[in-house]
């Protein structure tokens, strides 16, 4: 099977790549998700974090508007 010259290295640090992935999503997803949580939204909203402009529209909304968790006090 030909491989492109550009794809070689891929080949041997794809699972590292993957695994350091995997590694950095849980360490900065997890604390996102239940400060989402903890404000009273549901933590689905993560997804927007991975979605590019997007995420900063999100954090500014979220930083100025009525949590619901502040109106049940």
């Amino acid at each position: 099977m030909f491989l492109h010259p550009h794809f070689f290295p891929f080949m041997f640090f794809g699972p590292f790549f993957l695994v350091f992935g995997i590694l950095g999503f849980l360490v900065f997803a997890l604390p996102i998700m239940e400060v989402i949580h903890k404000a009273g939204y549901s933590r689905v909203w993560i997804l927007l974090w991975f979605v590019p402009l997007v995420n900063i529209v999100f954090l500014w909304i979220f930083a100025f508007s009525r949590w619901p968790s502040q109106n049940k006090v």
